[in-house]
């Protein structure tokens, strides 16, 4: 019987953790992969690849099962977010922590066959995910604590291969976390008046009318100071390409964005993990 409870739940299951959204993974993929093939100046080897994409899918799915819990009372009252298994009431809060849980243990599992100081790091990666969903109530830009979360597997990789964080490490994260600015401002956007009328915070909010410049200038930070770092380390025309890529796509955007509507806000950020793969596709073919 427990077996055919379970069986009948994992559609319910697999809509919490955003199966059919692989847009969220990928913005955390995309920037864990450039710095694994700059630590390792090159193909870092299939074990390492295969730790930090499954551990990157995994993490992801487990830190949407603690978000809907934390937001089940807000997200009742939020249009695009009222449907959702846990807030619907399809999946109890018990059961997506439990299925939140079994997931992070997966991926610590995978963790533990690099070495000991990744494994360290890995606690601090995953306090700041616990903490994201509770900075919304507190932090008037909660998106900077998710910058910090979504950017851990930058500092992580180089402690996989080197079993030490260089400098570079934390100077990408930094850079990272202005990318993360820029796309979940562009998603707080599409729920703004939402959550005026609940009392959350958002960068969308804080901002205010300079939300669109303030993008903008998120994204040319982030260009730079990867730019910054990278280059210097890697002489090569297919980075500047990436970035000339990866800078179109950011004109795109202020297209998408300049008029503050729903659709375009949350267009811009569904399509924002081609700024990352833009990049790490320079890396990828500089250091081939």
């Amino acid at each position: 019987m427990i077996a055919i409870s379970v069986k009948s739940k994992i559609p319910l299951y697999l809509d919490l953790i955003r199966w059919n959204r692989p847009a969220g993974w990928l913005l955390l993929l995309w920037p864990t992969l450039s710095a694994l093939w700059l630590a390792a100046d090159g193909f870092p080897g299939w074990h390492l690849v295969l730790v930090f994409t499954l551990g990157t899918i995994l993490m992801r799915s487990a830190g949407c099962c603690i978000n809907d819990v934390a937001d089940r009372e807000f997200d009742r009252h939020v249009k695009r977010t009222a449907q959702r298994p846990v807030t619907c009431g399809a999946v109890s809060p018990r059961e997506a922590l439990v299925v939140g849980a079994v997931l992070a243990l997966a991926a610590f599992l995978l963790v533990l066959t690099t070495n000991i100081v990744t494994v360290g790091w890995s606690f601090v990666a995953l306090a700041v995910t616990l903490a994201y969903p509770y900075a919304k109530r507190f932090v008037s830009m909660p998106q900077a604590v998710l910058g910090v979360a979504f950017s851990f597997g930058i500092p992580i990789a180089f402690a996989a291969v080197h079993a030490e964080i260089p400098r570079v490490a934390w100077l990408l994260l930094v850079g990272n976390l202005f990318w993360v600015l820029a796309y979940d401002t562009e998603y707080a956007m599409v729920d703004r008046d939402d959550d005026l009328s609940l009392g959350m915070k958002t960068s969308a909010i804080t901002l205010g009318r300079w939300d669109v410049p303030a993008i903008m200038a998120f994204y040319v930070v982030y260009l730079l100071i990867w730019s910054a770092v990278v280059a210097p380390v890697l002489s090569s025309a297919w980075w500047w390409a990436g970035v000339v890529v990866a800078t179109g796509q950011v004109v795109w955007h202020f297209r998408m964005i300049r008029h503050r509507s729903r659709d375009g806000c949350f267009k811009a950020f569904r399509l924002n993990h081609w700024v990352g793969l833009a990049l790490f596709a320079g890396i990828f073919a500089g250091l081939l």
